[in-house]
């Protein structure tokens, strides 16, 4: 068994976004994200082969889809399908967004 604590071993300070591999089973894969102020470079757009559930469990963000806009804050998910182009407009530049994503199905290998 092992025991963690999501909100630990933060750096500071967070230079880059900081992205940490929880759970990795070559079928389903969790990540803790942390941004401070981070978004995505200008003119890119994320284009997954993995569906995505992605969770706000602290501060705020924003995510861009090529249609839509979304306001996110602590609480609040979306599901995102594989090859949804979107990119992070915006986070909360002075305390940390914290992301829980799962990246499941499309290009993974199942057994």
């Amino acid at each position: 068994m092992n025991v963690g604590n999501i909100f630990n071993d933060i750096p500071d300070p967070l230079s880059a976004e900081d992205t940490r591999v929880i759970l990795d089973n070559g079928t389903v894969r969790v990540e803790r994200i942390v941004s401070r102020g981070h978004c995505s470079s200008q003119g890119f757009w994320y284009d997954q082969d993995d569906d995505e559930w992605v969770v706000v469990l602290r501060g705020a963000a924003r995510l861009r889809f090529e249609d839509r806009t979304l306001e996110l804050k602590a609480g609040d998910s979306v599901f995102i399908a594989a090859h949804s182009r979107h990119r992070v407009d915006w986070t909360t530049p002075d305390e940390d967004t914290i992301w829980l994503a799962v990246f499941y199905g499309g290009g993974r290998e199942t057994a």
